[in-house]
């Protein structure tokens, strides 16, 4: 129930009127690494905080649960997500870039750490800036420092970093704002893929962020699928990060 609980909290880890889908672009011709990266820099997404209303399927072999995520960002510096069910808060995670907290209340216990023990025990490699990135439609790394080989696949630009031979890291763009569609991460011999798909986009006071993320999350004891849709999205709003873990509750550690 723990791991329930934290990989909803990182799965769904947008006031405004509804906007029309933009329209994406058919990948045709072969272009650089360089200037694919270039181009999906170029869509700035400038705020100081961001505030997100959103509903979450989170589904794994053994469980289905929908909820309601509440997710307050303040750029580069804290990530603040209520989960709740019937508009009761079950469980709520503060996230700065040195620190995790959460805690839940099935089981009335929270954790306290740093991301090392936090990304070993879901399977996948975590940090604040990946979190983030993740939730604006950006891809996890930034892409500025690697090495990659760039290919059209599907009719999207794609971007494959086999550097390290247990882990092939892969990214795949539209061709008309060059914003992401998918991203995958493969672990062969830990038997591990993350993938991480932007179905749709919008433009919010001129910025543009998906409406929806679709993560699988697969290991060789099962497969975990979240789907998160976006309701409502404000920018630059004065925002509260109010965490407190209630009494009585446990202590938990990662090992």
């Amino acid at each position: 129930m723990h791991r329930y609980f934290l990989l909803l909290i990182v799965g769904v880890l947008f006031s405004c009127k509804s906007k029309a889908v933009l329209v994406e672009g058919k990948a045709k011709n072969i272009v650089s690494s360089d200037q694919i990266v270039a181009n999906h820099y170029s869509n700035k997404r400038n705020f100081s905080t961001l505030y997100i209303k959103s509903n979450a399927h989170y589904e794994d072999e053994k469980q289905s649960q929908r909820v309601n995520a509440e997710i307050k960002i303040k750029k580069d510096e804290l990530i603040l997500i209520s989960v709740r069910v019937l508009g009761i808060t079950m469980a709520k995670a503060l996230i700065t870039p040195t620190e995790v907290r959460y805690y839940e209340k099935i089981n009335n216990s929270f954790f306290v750490g740093d991301f090392t023990s936090l990304s070993r025990w879901l399977g996948s490699d975590l940090d604040f800036s990946k979190v983030q990135n993740m939730l604006v439609g950006e891809a996890l790394d930034d892409l500025s420092k690697g090495k990659y080989t760039a290919n059209i696949v599907n009719q999207m630009f794609s971007l494959k970093d086999s550097t390290d031979v247990n882990t092939t890291k892969e990214y795949f763009f539209e061709s008309e704002k060059y914003l992401i569609k998918k991203q995958q991460i493969t672990q062969k011999s830990q038997d591990r893929i993350l993938q991480i798909v932007y179905p749709n986009y919008a433009d919010f006071d001129q910025i543009l962020m998906p409406t929806n993320i679709i993560i699988d999350a697969i290991q060789s004891k099962g497969k975990t699928n979240i789907k998160i849709d976006y309701n409502s999205i404000t920018f630059n709003e004065d925002l509260s990060f109010p965490y407190q873990v209630p009494d009585g509750y446990e202590q938990i550690f990662i090992n």
